[in-house]
């Protein structure tokens, strides 16, 4: 590791096996960790989180709230000209395949809850669409960086006669124009990334904690128990383990850090590098017509206008296999800004396991506009009678000011790793960001150009390279308090309506 890694604390390579490592959060961060590291042959490592998971299985339709907790995840190689991220998809790609053949194949990977049968991803496509008359200079340099990296004609112009033919010759003809646009005289202009598609984030993450646990990682969950209240420190100011809320002290050689959404307001030396933001997400429950005309077979993942700011930001999955179709926005990423025992603001999730008095069915009234409009314009077989506005939520990620991941021990304490940042793309890297995490741990490949991006950083000078804004607090435009919310009730009132 370069030279400055010292006034970061990073301590020596961890080398010996039987060291204590503790990891907190049981998210997309923590979960990859544990079980790369456990494979490695790391023997005594335990995952802390405050949500019960094992009995809720990550479902936040029973109670689960956290970013990592949800129905499905978009897959996506499409990363532009950043090859490096391009990469670690593919890489991840050929990981979920063989999580899907280990589920197929052996029993004893089945986790409570799941068959055989289940799938915890479908490559069922990606299919990022824009309302320009031309396609965005970012799929144009997904197109050009795939193909120098080998997988030519991976990504497929809707516009393009040879490109519509190759998605029907390999199975993809139904990502073309999934929303039936071209029937209507209406653009379908877009990019569809063949090794795309659907995560299906529940039953991952159940397989993931499933298989950490098979592999001898040990877990304590609960809402004192497993919730972090304080590191414990020697006389010499070193990390020695943690406390947590029910009293007691764990000992640990490396504690990892991956809380998510809670992680900047536990590590305020984040404030330069993440914010925690949330999401507006509305998830419907189909009938079963409409169930079957939307289903993964048949239907695609998809983007609109992603990189448009705040009248854009939208995407969506196929329905389940029990009729819920998600929609998401991120157009505007909303804060939740709050005065610390520092005395300073920073945003920090509201959510129902730790604060359901705070939440309520609304999401902002701009992303209800967004969605309203999308859902008339592309989704009209969905009339109010038939559809059922099953649950709205935000969905708290933590976003740093560059889109980078922040993997990296954290100045001033020593034997602390922070794994986070995930700014709303770490999740499809669930098979395999632990590996590059172990490395890290063990100091290994510290040179790769990932794992310099994930180096602990400052944010240059407003405007200048920063792809999110942080730390705008109370009085910015993004601030929940000062946002005018909705309820899925006017959704329902005048969707399938002229908008």
């Amino acid at each position: 590791m370069p030279s400055d890694s010292v006034k970061h604390g990073a301590p020596p390579p961890l080398k010996d096996k039987n060291a204590s490592i503790i990891v907190i959060g049981a998210g997309v961060f923590g979960l990859s960790t544990a079980v790369h590291l456990a494979q490695r042959g790391f023997k005594n490592i335990t995952i802390f989180d405050k949500q019960p998971y094992h009995e809720s299985r990550y479902s936040y339709f029973k109670g689960c709230d956290a970013a990592s907790a949800d129905i499905n995840k978009i897959f996506r190689s499409a990363y532009g000209a950043q090859a490096e991220y391009q990469a670690l998809s593919l890489e991840a790609f050929d990981a979920w395949q063989k999580w899907n053949a280990e589920l197929a194949s052996d029993g004893d990977a089945v986790p409570a809850g799941m068959t055989k049968d289940d799938k915890v991803f479908i490559n069922n496509g990606n299919l990022s669409l824009t309302d320009k008359p031309v396609v965005p200079d970012f799929e144009l340099a997904t197109v050009r960086s795939m193909q120098e990296a080998g997988h030519p004609d991976s990504q497929l112009i809707t516009s393009d006669a040879r490109h519509v033919q190759i998605a029907h010759d390999r199975g993809f003809g139904f990502a073309i124009d999934p929303f039936n646009r071209q029937s209507r005289g209406q653009s379908h202009l877009g990019v569809l990334d063949t090794t795309g598609g659907t995560i299906l984030a529940d039953k991952a993450c159940s397989f993931a904690l499933h298989k950490a646990e098979r592999l001898g990682v040990r877990t304590i969950f609960g809402a004192r128990s497993g919730l972090f209240e304080s590191f414990l420190r020697s006389k010499a100011g070193k990390v020695m383990g943690i406390r947590t809320l029910d009293g007691k002290h764990h000992h640990a050689a490396r504690v990892i850090l991956a809380c998510g959404g809670w992680t900047p307001s536990l590590l305020p030396s984040l404030d330069s590098v993440c914010e925690t933001t949330a999401g507006s997400v509305v998830m419907m429950k189909l009938p079963p017509a409409l169930t079957q005309r939307y289903a993964a077979d048949r239907f695609p993942s998809w983007q609109y206008k992603m990189r448009d700011g705040a009248d854009g930001g939208l995407y969506g999955f196929p329905a389940t296999a029990d009729g819920f179709m998600k929609i998401g926005y991120r157009g505007t990423k909303y804060t939740n800004p709050r005065v610390q025992v520092d005395g300073l603001e920073r945003s920090v999730p509201i959510t129902r396991y730790t604060c359901p008095e705070a939440v309520t069915d609304q999401i902002p009234a701009q992303a209800m506009r967004v969605l309203k409009r999308f859902i008339d314009d592309f989704l009209p077989d969905l009339p109010a009678s038939e559809v059922d506005i099953a649950m709205t939520r935000l969905c708290w990620y933590t976003d740093s000011w560059d889109n980078h991941f922040v993997v990296d021990y954290v100045p001033g304490y020593e034997n602390v790793m922070v794994a986070t940042g995930g700014s709303g793309h770490a999740f499809k890297f669930l098979p395999n960001i632990g590996e590059w995490i172990a490395d890290i741990v063990e100091g290994k490949g510290l040179e790769r150009q990932l794992v310099q991006s994930w180096r602990w950083r400052t944010r240059p000078e407003r405007g200048e390279q920063v792809i999110n804004e942080l730390m705008e607090g109370s009085g910015g435009h993004r601030a929940l308090q000062r946002t005018k919310m909705s309820s899925p009730r006017e959704l329902k009132l005048v969707q399938g309506a002229n908008l």
